[in-house]
């Protein structure tokens, strides 16, 4: 029958071509990108699924995982959207086949190539564990083996980002996965971390040694139940040419406890070097089940007798089950295998036990009977999983967790069954650092396995002026400030030691914490502060000058005469003495050459009264002699207009005029 899916063009871009398989939840087809003129796999899920809003974000997340990495061993994934009804991821296109064709033509593999196909697999998913993304879903059907030997993971559609414990949350009530390859800590809590995808990809070397998986049962359940409570045989059990090394590290890779196991895929990836270096082992190209034949020819080298059930006959992908909710088999709800078809292979591949040839014992009636019972109380328990789940089972309420810290949080919310989903931390004048703001949505009901979106507080939000500004020229401080959000101004400021132009400082101090939008004052040297001007008056003019000089003034001289200033000391002082003038500016200093000097007047015929009048006016000392008899000036000593010191002696001789 035609798919009626091929020939659709998808939002106008992809063309769907030719399906290439078909799983319980999807459909892949090759497609034709039509704008970039390449070929692509398109990965479309299934109709019944697209409706429901958990597998869709399932889907959604592994184009989200995927497109997070870039790695040789991962299959790439370049679009994703939904249009027609059909929800779909647009990825690389590997041409070959999944390790699970391999293994059904090949049966098993050699040690050289298990290790072959096994480091690039460890090489993809240690990519993936140090982005913070877990798989959760390694088995042999995700491992794609290219025609010229690369190997990829894919199907990253159970993926989970790590959270801040390092755990991934289950699917709320419903574990989804291949049974033959959980980890006992995801059937026992459905949580899961790296050291998850390690078990998985050690069962994954099992069987590649082996020829089938480690657990087989008559359920998923009772593949569950011996995962959770028997330890992984070696594979030397089944294959005896496997030697110790290789025992040891399958065994180191599935301890059931996840703490003793590597702690991720690159801690995997080491290990088997240091083994591969210990048995000298050469390496050899990755299998492709392709001879000389032809290209479609599978060589049987190492193919077991027996069909194991993850082996069908028909070839189909056993697929995703889920395990407490519907199975992932298309159509399918129940979890038991098809019977009544005389088969005698289990589920989970250990070794078909051979049907009674004679009539069946009592003893054998009655354990018969009661493993009837047991398988009919599973099944009552698993139809009340289902019921549960498909009605108040998929719902959960939303904790309250304003005011949590993140971790609590954290905690809270995958006890609830829900997801958190980090948005970016914001500041908070009100709420401390570290302590949950806002939730989305706050609170109400959720289908479990959604998301919560929080928003932590990052504390108050503060800025610092650097100290380092101090000292620097104020074009290269605005410069700085410009990156700070505050409100800076700018003052002029005396410094006796930063130049003129340079930041002396800024208010408040520079280091210390402002707020956005706050004031920042910046001061801005002016160079020294003006000085009060020395009194020097009466001193020494050596003496003047080098006091002066020593506050930072240069001096300039000049001469005067005083009758109180001695000869050789200052007499005056410009600007004046207490006056405050400019760091570096000049001051002049009068020095005193003595007593003032002044012009004899000419007195001569004058009565003696009046020409001693003038004489002193004129600042002389006066004396006088009488020759024969009279009172005017008859002749002056030193004469009229001799200059004299002002307080020379002048001598007037008097007679009769």
């Amino acid at each position: 029958m035609t798919d009626p899916v091929v020939g659709l063009v998808l939002e106008g871009r992809y063309r769907l071509e030719e399906r290439l398989a078909r799983g319980g939840m999807s459909t892949v087809y090759a497609a034709t990108d039509l704008r970039l003129h390449r070929t692509v796999a398109v990965k479309v899920m299934a109709e019944h699924l697209a409706h429901d809003p958990t597998f869709v974000d399932r889907f959604t997340r592994e184009a989200r995982a995927a497109a997070m990495l870039s790695h040789p061993n991962v299959v790439s994934v370049s679009d994703q959207g939904a249009d027609q009804g059909l929800v779909f991821l647009v990825m690389e296109l590997v041409r070959g086949r999944t390790l699970r064709d391999l293994l059904q033509a090949r049966g098993r593999l050699t040690v050289a190539e298990a290790f072959a196909v096994l480091e690039p697999v460890l090489a993809g998913l240690s990519a993936a564990h140090r982005a913070g993304i877990v798989h959760r879903d390694v088995k042999p059907e995700n491992v794609l083996i290219g025609h010229d030997g690369t190997v990829k993971v894919a199907d990253f559609g159970l993926a989970r980002a790590l959270t801040g414990t390092g755990q991934t949350s289950h699917t709320g009530g419903v574990l989804i996965g291949t049974v033959a390859y959980l980890s006992p800590e995801q059937l026992e809590r459905g949580r899961a971390d790296a050291r998850s995808d390690v078990y998985a990809a050690g069962l994954v070397l099992f069987e590649m040694l082996t020829g089938h998986p480690p657990y087989g049962g008559d359920t998923p359940l009772a593949v569950a139940y011996q995962h959770v409570h028997h330890d992984v045989p070696l594979p030397s059990s089944e294959a005896p040419t496997v030697p110790w090394q290789v025992d040891e590290l399958v065994k180191r890779t599935t301890r059931r406890d996840p703490a003793v196991r590597p702690l991720d895929a690159g801690s995997f990836l080491a290990d088997l070097e240091d083994v591969r270096s210990d048995l000298g082992l050469a390496r050899v190209p990755v299998p492709t089940g392709r001879s000389s034949a032809g290209p479609a020819t599978i060589r049987p080298t190492n193919r077991p007798s027996r069909r194991h059930p993850s082996e069908p006959g028909d070839g189909s992908d056993p697929g995703t089950e889920v395990l407490g909710g519907r199975s992932s088999r298309a159509g399918r709800t129940s979890l038991l295998p098809p019977v009544g078809t005389g088969s005698t292979a289990d589920v989970g591949g250990r070794r078909p036990v051979p049907p009674h040839r004679t009539g069946v014992s009592p003893h054998v009636r009655r354990r018969r009977a009661r493993l009837a019972v047991a398988v009919v109380l599973l099944l009552a328990i698993t139809i009340g999983a289902v019921g549960w789940w498909m009605g108040s089972g998929r719902w959960t309420e939303v904790p309250s967790l304003v005011g949590s810290d993140r971790a609590a949080a954290v905690d809270l919310l995958q006890e609830a069954g829900l997801d958190p989903v980090f948005a970016e931390d914001q500041f908070s004048e009100t709420v401390p650092e570290g302590v949950v703001i806002s939730a989305d949505p706050e609170g109400g009901e959720a289908i479990r396995n959604s998301d919560v979106e929080l928003v932590v507080s990052k504390g108050p939000e503060r800025f610092t002026v650097p100290t380092d500004l101090v000292g620097q020229p104020i074009e290269a401080v605005r410069d700085a400030l410009r990156g700070i959000p505050v409100v800076p101004t700018e003052q002029q400021d005396y410094n006796d030691e930063i130049p003129v132009g340079s930041v002396t400082g800024f208010e408040p101090e520079a280091g210390t914490e402002v707020k956005r939008g706050d004031p920042v004052t910046v001061y801005v040297s002016r160079g020294r502060a003006p000085v009060a001007i020395a009194n020097v008056v009466g001193q020494p003019a050596d003496a003047a000058q080098t006091n002066l000089e020593a506050q930072g003034f240069s001096v300039a001289r000049t001469v005067g005469r005083s009758a109180d200033v001695p000869t050789g000391a200052v007499m005056a002082v410009s600007p004046a003495a207490g006056t405050q003038a400019p760091y570096g500016s000049e001051v002049t200093v009068q020095v005193s050459e003595g007593v003032p000097q002044v012009t004899v007047p000419d007195v001569g015929g004058e009565r003696a009264a009046d020409a001693i009048a003038t004489l002193e006016a004129a600042g002389l000392e006066v004396t006088t002699s009488t020759f024969i008899t009279g009172d005017r000036v008859y002749r002056q000593s030193p004469g009229a207009g001799t200059v004299v010191d002002q307080g020379s002696e002048v001598s007037l001789l008097l007679s009769f005029g």
